[in-house]
């Protein structure tokens, strides 16, 4: 009896250790997390394609503020969460590119090159450009004419009625803050800006907050981003005009890539690959078509066509970035 007893205990002890090791066996990591900074019609879209392409992996999209995005990847570097990000603006990318994986072995040849940097640590997602966004109708009621250049919004006839994204915490209010001082010199913007204020209902926090200004009707005249304005206007009935000044539009570029280490997983490298074709094509075919492939073409009713950029060198540049916004006083 002691024997067999014996004998039992052996075979279920046996049993038990093949049930731990098939327990700890390496499952088949079918998980990718994706951080972004789109908007959230953008972001529904990404995310009912991946399910459509993906149904069997487990697809996280988390979206941040563009601030938090940079913040984030650059606190915890290369042991982030996230295998991939999307949507961050270069500035950021190009403070980024120690944590970013090398996106060589990738096809480039779709994107225009002067998009693509020669370290190859990111690629663009969108070229996105900011307008002067008026509610002509509004304005007429008001008897007020449709303004002429950005000298014109000064006048006192507008005094409350316009909207501004901060440009300390808005890249779109940043990127108004450095076309101008490309356009006009840094001391005759910031000069500029002090008499613009007195006009100014409110500096937002987001660079969406001027477009949602005119359509709650507080502001009449917003400094905002030709996406958001045209997709109000397509989706919400916004009757918005955008106008470019003589200036030209400003504009910034925002980019994808993926953390380092994780470009050796088959996985990540496959839902990014999807990512930079049908991803942002999609993207840019439904939301923001302004160039970053050659050949590209605009098809979104009310999205701007030939758009005039400014001259928008040194908006990559952090440390001239974070030495004006300390000149910012509102």
């Amino acid at each position: 009896m002691v024997k067999k007893t014996g004998v039992l205990f052996r075979i279920m002890m046996a049993t038990a250790l093949v049930l731990v090791f098939a327990g700890c066996a390496p499952k088949q990591d079918n998980r990718v997390i994706i951080y972004t900074s789109t908007e959230d019609f953008r972001t529904e879209h990404m995310q009912q394609l991946l399910k459509e392409k993906f149904p069997n992996y487990d697809i996280t999209l988390q979206v941040l503020s563009t601030g938090n995005h940079a913040a984030k990847i650059k606190a915890e570097g290369t042991d982030t969460e996230a295998d991939i990000i999307l949507n961050l603006e270069t500035a950021y990318l190009e403070g980024l590119t120690d944590v970013l994986a090398d996106l060589s072995s990738f096809d480039l040849s779709a994107f225009l090159p002067d998009l693509i940097p020669a370290h190859h640590k990111y690629l663009p997602w969108d070229k996105s450009s900011g307008a002067v966004v008026i509610n002509p109708a509004r304005l007429a009621s008001q008897g007020l004419p449709v303004p002429g250049s950005f000298q014109e919004l000064l006048d006192p006839k507008y005094k409350g009625l316009l909207s501004m994204p901060n440009p300390k915490t808005s890249g779109t209010g940043y990127m108004f803050l450095k076309g101008l001082i490309n356009s006009w010199g840094e001391d005759a913007a910031f000069a500029y800006f002090d008499r613009f204020a007195d006009n100014v209902l409110q500096f937002t926090t987001s660079g969406s907050g001027p477009v949602n200004a005119l359509i709650q009707g507080e502001a009449l005249i917003g400094l905002g981003m030709t996406i958001t304005a045209t997709e109000a206007i397509n989706n919400r009935g916004a009757n918005f005009t955008l106008i470019f000044f003589q200036e030209g539009a400003p504009s910034v570029t925002t980019g994808m890539g993926i953390i380092k280490g994780r470009e050796s997983k088959p996985i990540v490298r496959e839902v990014f690959q999807f990512a930079m074709t049908t991803l942002v094509t999609e993207d840019k075919d439904l939301y923001c078509p302004e160039p970053i492939f050659k050949n590209q073409v605009n098809t979104i009713p009310n999205y701007p066509k030939d758009i005039p950029y400014m001259d928008m060198r040194g908006i990559n540049d952090l440390v001239e970035k974070e030495r004006l916004l300390t000149k910012w006083k509102y």
